[in-house]
């Protein structure tokens, strides 16, 4: 069977109606508050002249026949309100990276011709003058615009309407729409190794993949019906999940949904502007959180430093999850020391793809000096022109991909479709872009973007494996690898590191740390010390930043 999401949350809402769904630390909603809430918003939807211009059937991949809807919001209800009150109007959802500034925001939109934003009073003034300019270009229509208090005290957008005041006058009454699994999710690309892309999911397809559309009690196989995804959900607590990590990208929002999907409730912390580690633990203790969702590095030395602060009473916690970014072994071994109990859970996706490979560390279990992922048994590896899927242990490196249930494509663009998106023997493929190898023993070997491979002396470099090998030294906080142009090697590594705090890093001791996990030619050929190594929200590498440093055009310290 397949499923679109409204009807799941519908579904869900009949049998679980008074039941958490949503917590924060100014609000907390029933199901069937979740429910009455998403109702209104799509019905206001629906009366701003939002609509389905052509199904599923009739378009090519890389088309979409459902009007879009911009959400730019930091982590909140309004967000997940948003997400499912869109696809109630049967309109697609999109993400918006919320620190873009007025240029990137008119390229983005002029992308996704949304016809209803949802944003934060805070990003009025950009986001205002990017609609302005894109309308006056005539490139689109001035959208609906509904503007979400923040306590930021920013005024209403002239021609803006209130969030709460548009919901409070819709009809609470389920919108006379019929819903479809070909109903669009989409969900933009991070633009960290290039230019935001809409990457195109039907509801079923993503459902499944990366929002709970499975049933893992019964060897991970799809739901059958409806029906039995909310028997399941009935009879169990489900998990109190709380993301780190900002719902403007794919990890936050489907790790919400999966709480969701089971039954569970989603913990939303207080601080939502940055990551605050204290913060965070200190909703983890409150709310009870089971799940808590980090993005890698960046976010785990700051919650170690928080745990070792001031103690908290964080029982409550089973898993730690990580994605977008794997954690190092010693950043896991700090954290399993703290929380003996825990499992952390390392996950490897992409937006085009969702989940590829996971890997877990229980309780006893220590960790391995190889960061190796189980691959989801979808994953697979082709080789170097895209031609044929490679076995296990073959030689050389390729490229990681997945089949099964995968997006339909990038939005607007056929030409990255057609290259992303490929069949091989009769099987459609996604290659997001990630070299990796595939070990005799079924284990992935993950060796990073194509785009941040560096060239040197004839070599091929891989940035995070150079990452990973410079983390090993006990000093090193973070790190950024990249290449700048070298005369004698056309390309050499740089490393950019930020120390422990009190630390120091010395440069011999780095490289004879790194010789002892790879080969001696991958080893950084300069070393650069910064106060803080930069990240975007969500925990991935800024290399424009990075290139910017390792070439001098930037201040170590800016």
């Amino acid at each position: 069977m397949e499923f679109n999401l409204a009807e799941v949350q519908e579904a869900l809402s009949e049998r679980l109606g008074g039941r958490e769904a949503i917590v924060s630390a100014a609000r907390r909603f029933s199901w069937a508050e979740l429910t009455e809430r998403t109702r209104r918003l799509a019905n206001v939807l629906r009366a701003g002249g939002l609509t389905v211009g052509a199904e599923r059937l009739a378009l090519a991949d890389h088309e979409a026949g459902q009007d879009r809807v911009a959400i730019c919001l930091l982590n909140g209800h309004e967000y997940l309100e948003s997400i499912l009150g869109a696809m109630k109007a049967r309109a697609a959802p999109c993400n918006v990276n919320y620190r873009y500034v007025t240029s990137e925001l008119e390229e983005l939109l002029a992308d996704m011709a949304p016809r209803a934003v949802v944003y934060h009073g805070q990003f009025a003034a950009s986001m205002e003058a990017a609609l302005s300019r894109l309308c006056e270009a005539g490139i689109m229509e001035q959208p609906l615009r509904l503007q979400v208090p923040d306590g930021s005290g920013a005024p209403l957008s002239d021609g803006a309407v209130d969030y709460e005041t548009a919901l409070a006058s819709a009809s609470p009454e389920r919108p006379e729409v019929e819903w479809s699994p070909d109903d669009l999710y989409v969900l933009y690309t991070g633009g960290t190794t290039g230019k935001p892309k809409g990457v195109l999911w039907r509801q079923a397809d993503i459902f499944v993949t990366s929002l709970g559309g499975r049933n893992f009690r019964e060897g991970g196989r799809e739901w059958r019906s409806v029906d039995e995804l909310v028997e399941a959900a009935v009879g169990r607590t489900g998990a109190r999940g709380l993301s780190a990590a900002p719902f403007m990208h794919g990890t936050g929002q489907w790790v919400s949904f999966q709480a969701l999907h089971t039954g569970g409730t989603v913990v939303i912390q207080s601080v939502v502007d940055r990551f605050d580690a204290g913060d965070v633990l200190d909703t983890v203790e409150r709310e009870q959180v089971s799940l808590l969702t980090i993005a890698g590095e960046a976010f785990a030395a700051p919650l170690i430093d928080a745990m070792d602060a001031r103690p908290r009473d964080l029982s409550s916690l089973v898993v730690l999850s990580s994605s977008g970014a794997a954690l190092s072994p010693k950043s896991k071994e700090a954290i399993m020391a703290r929380l003996p109990g825990l499992r952390i859970r390392d996950t490897m996706g992409s937006s085009e793809a969702g989940p590829l490979a996971i890997t877990v560390n229980g309780p006893g279990e220590g960790t391995s000096r190889l960061v190796r992922f189980r691959p989801d048994p979808q994953t697979c590896v082709v080789d170097e022109p895209r031609t044929r899927v490679l076995p296990a242990g073959h030689e050389g490196t390729g490229w990681l991909a997945r089949s099964g249930r995968i997006p339909l494509g990038y939005l607007n663009d056929p030409a990255k479709t057609a290259a992303t998106f490929r069949s091989i023997d009769g099987r459609r493929l996604t290659i997001p872009g990630d070299r990796a190898r595939l070990h005799a023993d079924g284990t992935v070997e993950v060796l990073g973007r194509d785009a941040v491979t560096i060239n040197s002396g004839g070599e091929k470099i891989f940035a995070e494996e150079v990452e990973a090998a410079v983390r090993h030294h006990p000093g090193v906080r973070d790190v950024i690898v990249v290449g700048r142009p070298s005369e004698r090697w056309g390309s050499e590594v740089v490393a950019i590191v930020e120390p422990e705090p009190g630390s120091g890093v010395d440069d011999a001791e780095l490289l004879a740390t790194c010789a002892r996990e790879i080969a001696r030619y991958k080893l950084p050929k300069a070393v650069i010390t910064v106060d803080r190594v930069k990240r975007n929200p969500a925990g991935k590498a800024d290399y424009a930043w990075a290139k910017a440093v390792a070439a001098g055009r930037q201040a170590p310290d800016s």
